[in-house]
């Protein structure tokens, strides 16, 4: 049984919520992070238990990173640049912090004799599929944002070395993640532009978007039972929920969270960016059939993350 993991993006949306489930699952647990988007708060809770060690540096500076993974086990590696929307702005970004930052892990790996690797991938890999909901086997299209792109690229870093060195990984290819710690994303988005001017919400897109999405808590229960349960050498899953809503269904719950009836003002067309794909739904039997499922809803995500950021409204001003 493992019991020292390594968790790299360890104060971020996802790793933090991680950290704490593995801590309280009695696991010794090697934070990584380097805080550019993570949150030293996030981590009040495995600061003060004993299993947990914080190394606060960066994934590029590759002899540092074999230092920090010594002893350990196995890696969960959730370090990314989740930027979509402005990827064109910064198109260096996702190759830096995604693609060979996921090549310096698994060569910090290699140098400490580490073979198992959980990777968060995106559905974003799959561009905008002509399979609906979306297998993990379905085609693989054009790439259509960088940061699929990216992410792409780490998944077949990773298959390579699990044959080239013995690896063994696990992949996740999430729609959007909601809960708490959530910083980032559409919910975060609205609910910051409805505290500042509560009467107009500017909406990218015409907000017939389909889209899908899953709790925090129901996405490391999947992570978890995966890692347990399947053993090809490279197992890749699609982590979500078995439906989607519209932009405009999410408006609806977050406005009826927040009390106020904003008048809505479109910016037009069936995407709100480059690379944003307009309908994402995934499908996630492979994951079902180990005994998983979700237990929250898409409407109890959206609700759940307005209740945490209105309890949390310091996250706003930390990313700014």
């Amino acid at each position: 049984m493992i019991k020292k993991y390594i968790i790299t993006g360890c104060a971020g949306f996802i790793g933090s919520n991680l950290v704490d489930r593995l801590l309280a699952n009695g696991h010794h647990v090697q934070g990584i992070d380097n805080f550019s988007t993570g949150q030293h708060r996030f981590l009040d809770g495995a600061l003060a238990h004993s299993n947990f060690r914080l190394n606060e540096i960066d994934l590029l500076d590759l002899d540092a990173l074999k230092l920090a993974f010594a002893g350990g086990e196995a890696v969960f590696h959730l370090a990314a640049n989740a930027d979509v929307r402005f990827g064109t702005d910064h198109p260096s970004k996702d190759l830096e912090q995604n693609t060979i930052a996921t090549y310096n892990v698994l060569e910090a790996m290699r140098a400490n004799g580490i073979k198992k690797i959980a990777f968060s991938s995106t559905g974003s890999v799959y561009g905008e599929s002509p399979v609906v909901p979306t297998p993990e086997n379905g085609p693989f299209p054009i790439q259509t944002s960088l940061y699929g792109a990216s992410k792409a690229a780490g998944e077949g870093l990773i298959a390579a070395y699990c044959e080239g060195f013995g690896f063994q990984s696990w992949i996740f290819r999430f729609v959007s993640i909601l809960g708490e710690r959530y910083t980032h994303g559409h919910v975060f988005d609205f609910y910051q532009k409805l505290k500042a001017d509560p009467s107009r919400l500017p909406v990218l897109g015409n907000g017939k978007q389909r889209k899908s999405y899953l709790y925090v808590q129901d996405c490391i229960d999947a992570i978890l039972l995966a890692i347990d349960k399947a053993t090809e050498k490279v197992n890749i899953f699609n982590l979500g929920v078995d439906g989607y809503c519209e932009v405009n269904d999410s408006i609806g719950w977050i406005c009826k969270e927040l009390g106020v009836q904003p008048t809505l003002e479109y910016s037009g067309g069936d995407r709100g960016w480059i690379g944003d794909n307009p309908f994402i739904f995934l499908d996630t039997k492979k994951i079902q059939s180990l005994g998983w499922k979700p237990r929250f809803e898409i409407m109890d995500g959206v609700v759940k993350t307005v209740e945490y950021l209105r309890a949390n409204e310091w996250v706003f001003k930390s990313r700014v």
